[in-house]
């Protein structure tokens, strides 16, 4: 049975994957702080329905905790590690930069020296696809530079995925960075853009559209997401074996970066059709502005993830947001 460490374990994609992992047969411990970033009683709510399990055990603390995340390393010797854990939030990042420190970088920096102190056969880290920035050359590829990112929480994340490749070549450890893109789906995050629309909307209040509806995601759902990590669980990188040109795979360390998106961007508007298709309702809207910190369009390019899992994602976008709605619903009733 594999034993899996998962940070950020009460959140959206926390939840999903151990979730799917516990179905696979796994042994999941997770870790998370309940932080009250946005409504703590949504994630006590994913945690409890994990703890119905009895291979589902959590330890609730900080990453930036001193010997926390040491301690339950050495404790469980998990064979896998995935870090979802983070500071989130492209605007919150403008308004209080600090709490990325201490989340992102200190937090990270004690999960690597964890492992480097008790390693584990792969670690699998969250990065962002806020990574790419003003980057214009899309579909955005692994392959492409990353060096002008547009929030604080793009910047931490950047920072992540090199201090992850340094201890990847001085500790010989196996690490794949995922860079996700614009995730949606039941249980999800209520800052973000289909849970703030789908409330709105039902509350009669007017919805920000921001940069007019100029903007385009590659919107991924999270089902699509958890079976890329599952998939990816099982093939951590190795020295000198890439699987095509257009790998990521450093050439002094066993450290890869994956997309994970849908590979096709979608309309902002068309998005918001889709909500309003959904609840049956039209919604009021304001249109704004581009916020600071933020990018016109987003957009994977998935071929790496398809070379090296067979896999890429297949929920389409009205299909997606239906599934949202319905749990939205169902939950807030």
């Amino acid at each position: 049975m594999t034993k899996v460490l998962v940070t950020g374990s009460a959140g959206f994609i926390g939840y999903h994957l151990c979730k799917r992992l516990l179905e696979d047969g796994c042994e999941v411990v997770g870790f998370d702080a309940l932080t009250d970033y946005y409504d703590v009683t949504l994630k006590e709510r994913r945690q409890q329905m994990l703890q119905q399990s009895p291979q589902f055990r959590v330890v609730n603390e900080r990453l930036e905790t001193d010997g926390a995340l040491h301690d339950l390393v050495i404790a469980e010797k998990p064979d896998v590690i995935v870090h979802l854990a983070a500071q989130a939030g492209v605007r919150y990042s403008i308004d209080n930069p600090r709490s990325y420190v201490d989340a992102n970088i200190i937090g990270t920096y004690n999960l690597l020296e964890a492992v480097r102190a008790t390693p584990c056969a792969h670690l699998l880290m969250a990065s962002t696809s806020s990574i790419y920035g003003a980057n214009a050359d899309m579909p955005y590829a692994e392959t492409h530079k990353a060096d002008t990112q547009m929030s604080f929480y793009a910047a931490t994340k950047k920072a992540n995925e090199a201090m992850a490749h340094s201890y990847a070549h001085l500790y010989h450890m196996p690490v794949t960075m995922f860079r996700f893109f614009t995730v949606y789906g039941p249980w999800g995050r209520p800052d973000m853009a289909l849970f703030k629309f789908t409330r709105a909307i039902l509350q009669g209040d007017p919805i920000d559209v921001y940069n007019h509806g100029n903007m385009e995601r590659d919107f991924t759902y999270v089902t699509d997401l958890v079976n890329a990590i599952r998939l990816l669980m099982d093939v951590p990188p190795e020295r000198d074996a890439p699987v095509g040109q257009s790998d990521s795979l450093s050439p002094v360390a066993p450290y890869r970066i994956v997309n994970i998106g849908n590979g096709a961007p979608v309309r902002l508007l068309d998005f918001i059709e889709a909500i309003e298709t959904s609840l049956g309702r039209k919604a009021t809207r304001n249109m704004m502005d581009m916020q600071p910190g933020d990018v016109p369009a987003t957009w994977a390019d998935e071929t790496l993830l398809s070379e090296l899992t067979g896999y890429t994602p297949q929920t389409s976008v009205p299909d997606g947001v239906a599934a949202f709605v319905d749990w939205y619903r169902d939950y807030y009733s």
